[in-house]
């Protein structure tokens, strides 16, 4: 996996507000946004967010995860 990209995209979905949104504008389906960003966390050891049906929640550690990437 392109970290890189990854990273592109965990951002997107906390600048967008949602994994569905980060999906539209990166014309991506939202199961690969979804998937990247597991991958992402899967790689760190660590949840960068906390999902419900309905919100996102930035972690502690993606907030300082997201400070260092931007």
């Amino acid at each position: 996996m392109d970290r890189l990209n990854s990273m592109r995209v965990f951002t997107k979905v906390i600048d967008s507000g949602s994994f569905a949104g980060a999906a539209r504008e990166l014309n991506l389906s939202p199961a690969v946004v979804t998937r990247l960003v597991a991958d992402l966390e899967e790689h760190l050891g660590a949840r960068l967010i906390n999902r419900t049906t309905r919100s996102l929640a930035l972690t502690e550690t993606g907030g300082a995860y997201l400070e260092r990437v931007r």
